[in-house]
């Protein structure tokens, strides 16, 4: 969530193309005006119910994205940053940075089912479930370690130490989450069966690292840094594939397996579109305009839509002995940006 970036581009040896002019761009095809109150982290799409979660900092808004409607609304919250699924057990987790807790759902329902204390993990931030060990795992970024939970027993059973502040995480489906270091520009795998850390390497070309997605076929990591760069790794060692050009201020990436898409979202109002091709050669398809503060996202899977959200701020002269300006988001003007392809 930094504002200071180096410009740092280059070209890696496998390979960087043209925009394909055969490409279906990306297009802003509507916009849903959803208000409420609060600012918003991380944003979490459930295909089987076509729902989306977005946190906002107090509660989470449950939103059908086709049509803007706002669903169903989640209470207490606080300091929530993300919202992790686990569709086999029909529970939803949400990482409470303010009280430091992890907050359990039914998913059906939205009720909630319990309220887990992380006392030695402070400020859960990202949260993501693992299907393999059915556990859950918040990364804390003021303790700099990971909190692990039974979603069984919705028990705390481990707390794994971290070389540094944890940012993005994501599960690989077999047995490993991978997280972003921030502070230490690295990447750690988990295991999640042991809860202990199997690897670390260094992010070489990358400052600080913050979105992460991930090709679990082809076992290829995408981190997004906040120098304008998108690294592709080899997942079994750490090994750089490629380095593509993004926009300023990225904050989250995915991946499509059925389009062979990364996508990378910017706080610069701008959506970075790569193609995967043959032979670990990636090219930058697109950029597509979006709104400034839009630097969240979510993929819809099924028909490839990519969700993203923004508001109106008003500035004002920061305050006394800072340097940034003081932002209050507009009343009513919080919205959901609905991006489709040109065809699917």
């Amino acid at each position: 969530m930094h504002r200071t970036w180096a410009l740092t581009l280059w070209l890696a040896s496998a390979g960087i193309f043209a925009s394909a002019a055969s490409a279906q761009p990306y297009t802003l095809a509507a916009t849903h005006t959803l208000g409420g109150e609060g600012g918003w982290d991380y944003l979490s799409y459930e295909p089987g119910t076509q729902r989306l979660f977005v946190t906002r900092g107090t509660h989470i808004q449950v939103v059908a994205p086709e049509s803007g409607t706002v669903l169903a609304d989640i209470p207490d919250t606080p300091g929530v940053h993300g919202f992790a699924l686990a569709p086999e057990l029909a529970k939803g987790y949400s990482s409470n940075g303010r009280d430091n807790s992890i907050g359990v759902f039914d998913l059906k329902t939205l009720k909630p089912l319990a309220r887990i204390a992380t006392p030695a993990g402070q400020n859960p931030d990202f949260i993501v479930y693992d299907p393999v060990s059915r556990r859950v795992f918040a990364f804390n970024g003021r303790s700099h370690d990971a909190s692990v939970i039974d979603a069984a027993t919705d028990t705390l059973v481990a707390t794994i130490p971290l070389s540094g502040k944890p940012e993005a995480a994501v599960a690989d489906g077999r047995g490993t989450v991978f997280v972003d270091i921030e502070d230490t520009a690295e990447l750690t795998a988990i295991d999640t069966m042991r809860t202990k850390v199997a690897s670390t390497w260094p992010l070489q070309g990358c400052v600080e690292p913050a979105g992460l997605a991930m090709d679990t076929a082809a076992r290829r990591l995408f981190v997004g840094c906040h120098n304008r760069v998108l690294l592709v790794l080899d997942a079994a060692d750490g090994r750089p594939v490629a380095q593509l050009p993004i926009g300023d201020g990225v904050d989250a990436n995915a991946w499509d397996p059925s389009t062979q898409r990364i996508f990378s979202s910017q706080g610069d109002g701008t959506l970075t579109v790569i193609k995967a091709q043959a032979g670990d050669r990636y090219a930058v398809e697109q950029t597509v305009a979006t709104r400034p503060g839009a630097r969240t996202m979510a993929l819809n899977p099924v028909n490839h839509e990519v969700y993203l959200v923004s508001a109106a701020f008003t500035e004002e002269p920061p305050a006394a002995g800072s340097t940034r300006p003081r932002r209050t988001l507009q009343p009513g003007s919080f919205t959901l940006l609905v991006l489709r392809p040109g065809e699917h």
